[in-house]
C-alpha cells in the first residue's frame, strides 16, 4: 500500500462509538465502513474494536457468526486497533471477567476490567505516548477513561505506549502495540485529536 493512499479500515459496529471511530478515520486518511457481516470482513485492511461492554461485544460476535472469521483474519496479520472494550477483545487474558466471555486472543497482555473503577469514577488525564506526543512540537494527549480497563502485564514482544502519569493509577499501563496490533485504554475518537487515529492509518498503511 503506498503512502498517499486511502486504506479501507472497518469498525465493528456491534455496539460502541462507531459513528465516531468512522468520522475520526475518515479525517485521518482512510476509508472507513461498518462491519457487520463476515463478507464485509474481507473487504477491509484493517479493523477497530469500539468501546462498550466486552462481554456483550462476544456474545454478539457469536450471534453475527463474525467471531471466528474475525479470529482468523487477525491471525492472518489484519491490523487491529481497540479502544476501551476493545482492547479487552483484543488480549490474550482477562481477569474480572465472566467465565463464559471470549475473547480474540490478539494481543499478548493481561488486562482488568473496570480496573478505575465505576463509570461515576471515569476520569480524564493529560498522557505521555510514544510515537505521537514525543515528536516536535506535540502537546500531551488528552485521554478521556469510561469504566476503562488497564494492562496488569505484558509480554516482550509488548510495546509500552502510555501510562498514567499521577494519581492513585499511576504509572499504570494504558496504551500498547504488540506489531500490528494496537489498543488503549481510553476514548480518543470523543475529545477531537485525531493523533491515535491517525496513528492507525498509518500502521494500515505500511
Amino acid at each position: 500500500m503506498s503512502a498517499g493512499s486511502r486504506p479501507r479500515i472497518g469498525v465493528l459496529a456491534l455496539q460502541g462509538d462507531v459513528r465516531e471511530h468512522i468520522h475520526a478515520l475518515e479525517a485521518s486518511g482512510a476509508d472507513a465502513l461498518p462491519i457487520r457481516r463476515q463478507s464485509e470482513l474481507d473487504e477491509i485492511d484493517g479493523i477497530v474494536i469500539p468501546g462498550g461492554e466486552s462481554t456483550t461485544m462476544s456474545k454478539l460476535l457469536g450471534i453475527f457468526d463474525l467471531f471466528d472469521p474475525l479470529v482468523e483474519r487477525l491471525s492472518d496479520g489484519l491490523p487491529a486497533y481497540g479502544s476501551c472494550a476493545g482492547m479487552i477483545m483484543l488480549a490474550s487474558t482477562i481477569l474480572d471477567t465472566r467465565p463464559d466471555a471470549r475473547h480474540l486472543d490478539a494481543l499478548d497482555i493481561t488486562v482488568r476490567r473496570n480496573a478505575f473503577g465505576r463509570q461515576v469514577e471515569s476520569f480524564e488525564t493529560d498522557l505521555d505516548f510514544a510515537g505521537i506526543t514525543d515528536r516536535a512540537g506535540s502537546q500531551p494527549m488528552r485521554a478521556v477513561f469510561i469504566r476503562a480497563p488497564w494492562v496488569e502485564s505484558i509480554s516482550p514482544d509488548v510495546e509500552v505506549l502510555a501510562r498514567v502519569p499521577e494519581g492513585p493509577a499511576e504509572g499504570r499501563i494504558v496504551a500498547v502495540r504488540q506489531g500490528n496490533v494496537l489498543a488503549t485504554s481510553f476514548h480518543p475518537e470523543v475529545t477531537g485529536d485525531r493523533r491515535v487515529h491517525e496513528y492507525f492509518v498509518e500502521m494500515v498503511r505500511r
